[in-house]
């Protein structure tokens, strides 16, 4: 299965929803998504939306890491939605969650 990307806005909220699987294959793609988003909107939190990840690997979450450090340069934010266990518990188990905020619900 591949990694789907989906922007849209929810309120006054930039939100990038990932669906399949992020991982080594589908890193260019996240990469160049997370890319453009961050520098076509300087200084805003962009919302990142997990609940469509079936998986998620080491690969994807340094560019969640990475995304998160190039938007803060510019006083901008990455913020995680995730409801999915899985995820989220992989999100727990890397540490990635006191990196990036997750939340339960786009705000």
């Amino acid at each position: 299965m591949d990694l789907e990307l989906t922007t849209t806005m929810v309120g006054q909220r930039l939100v990038v929803a990932l669906a399949g699987i992020a991982d080594l294959s589908t890193a260019p793609l996240l990469h160049d998504q997370l890319r453009r988003t961050c520098t076509s909107h300087p200084g805003e939190t962009i919302m990142l939306d997990l609940d469509g990840l079936i998986a998620i690997d080491d690969a994807a979450l340094g560019l969640l890491l990475g995304a998160a450090a190039r938007a803060r340069e510019t006083g901008g934010d990455i913020e995680l939605v995730c409801t999915n266990e899985r995820v989220r518990s992989r999100l727990a188990s890397t540490r990635l969650d006191r990196c990036i905020t997750v939340r339960d619900a786009i705000v």
